[in-house]
């Protein structure tokens, strides 16, 4: 069996900030993804970010994932397993994963689990029709291979993943037909909505779909107006001409590999629905054991990669490594993420790191 300092599961944003900081104190680190490279969902990420100079403002997120990827690259002290699956976590910190079809084990000292989040999706007549897409999956398919989804795309959701993906669809020429909302109100930031609702996409609130319409794949959506009780309106009834049907409908942390463990889990529904219990410096339950990005609660790529600089720099402190100015940069961080946090738009995130005990 194979034995490592700390085992970080997950190379997206939170995951390889986390490599960095415990890489910069002469740890030794081995990181596992699933995907034949790293950066996590910043390979599809071809927006501006917005933050500060230090979240890399104004720079694309397929650019984020180079910079942090030439930062830990070729590093003496760093392995990566790519093409790998963790399917089993235990107590001792021995970690199963799969790559093919044969099994491997490693133990830890520590792992950070960066492992991210799943794509939610809702019910309704005819969703399993080829071309009911997650968004996440259409960007996969457009900024990562090259490859249009369809030719008239029915987006569904309108926080800012659907807004973003909706204006990357229009820049790839594919007509976006018209986005609708459950909620009374858009979900993501205005400047993107704006941003759409100037290139002529409809958007419309209160609305969800009903049924998929065709024999083999996608030719149509039927869609209908909600009522308060978030219940479908019989009468209000439309036929939108779709052949892709898009859900950006939210985001669930992967928590599963902690729940194996035995760590303690907290429904908390502004965070995206089962989340660790942590602390402000993201050790979980179980000893020597941390969780940081949306795997700790749904955010920003941005906020991951605060969250997984705090995570490396605690595992690094528990692991015995000296960690120069360790309170000072903590703070540095912490307030970062409240800046990143504050405002209107960061309210849900607020209220639900409160009800997680994180925030007093």
């Amino acid at each position: 069996m194979k034995t490592t300092e700390c085992l970080i599961v997950g190379a997206g944003p939170a995951g390889m900030r986390a490599a960095k900081r415990l890489l910069d104190v002469g740890a030794e680190v081995t990181l596992i993804d699933r995907s034949d490279m790293l950066g996590g969902q910043l390979t599809k990420q071809t927006h501006m970010f917005f933050g500060s100079e230090k979240q890399h403002a104004s720079k694309r997120g397929i650019d984020i994932m180079q910079l942090m990827i030439d930062e830990i690259t070729n590093h003496p002290k760093l392995t990566v397993i790519n093409n790998a699956t963790v399917v089993a976590m235990y107590k001792d910190r021995v970690v199963g994963y799969v790559i093919g079809e044969q099994y491997h084990r490693i133990q830890a000292k520590a792992i950070v689990l960066a492992a991210g989040a799943s794509e939610k999706a809702i019910p309704f007549e005819n969703n399993d029709l080829p071309g009911v897409y997650a968004a996440g999956a259409v960007q996969t398919l457009m900024n990562v291979y090259g490859v249009k989804p369809g030719h008239k795309v029915l987006m569904v959701g309108s926080g800012n993943i659907g807004l973003i993906v909706t204006y990357q669809l229009l820049q790839a020429d594919v007509e976006v037909v018209k986005l609708i909302e459950a909620a009374d109100s858009i979900g993501g930031y205005l400047v993107h909505a704006s941003k759409i609702k100037r290139l002529g996409v409809d958007i419309e609130t209160n609305m969800s779909v009903k049924r998929a319409i065709g024999k083999d794949e996608v030719e149509a959506a039927e869609i209908w107006r909600l009522d308060e009780a978030w219940q479908g309106i019989e009468g209000t009834e439309e036929i939108i001409d779709c052949d892709v049907i898009c859900m950006a409908v939210g985001l669930a942390p992967l928590t599963e590999l902690l729940q194996q463990m035995g760590a303690k889990i907290m429904y908390v529904r502004e965070l995206g629905g089962n989340v660790p219990i942590i602390d402000k410096d993201h050790r979980t339950s179980i000893e020597r054991v941390y969780a940081c990005g949306d795997m700790a609660g749904i955010e920003e790529a941005s906020s991951a990669m605060m969250t997984g600089e705090i995570t490396g720099l605690s595992a690094a402190l528990d692991l015995g490594h000296a960690v120069e100015n360790y309170d000072q940069e903590v703070a540095r961080l912490r307030q970062e993420l409240a800046n990143l946090r504050d405002g209107p738009h960061g309210e849900k995130i607020r209220q639900g790191l409160k009800k997680l005990g994180v925030l007093s």
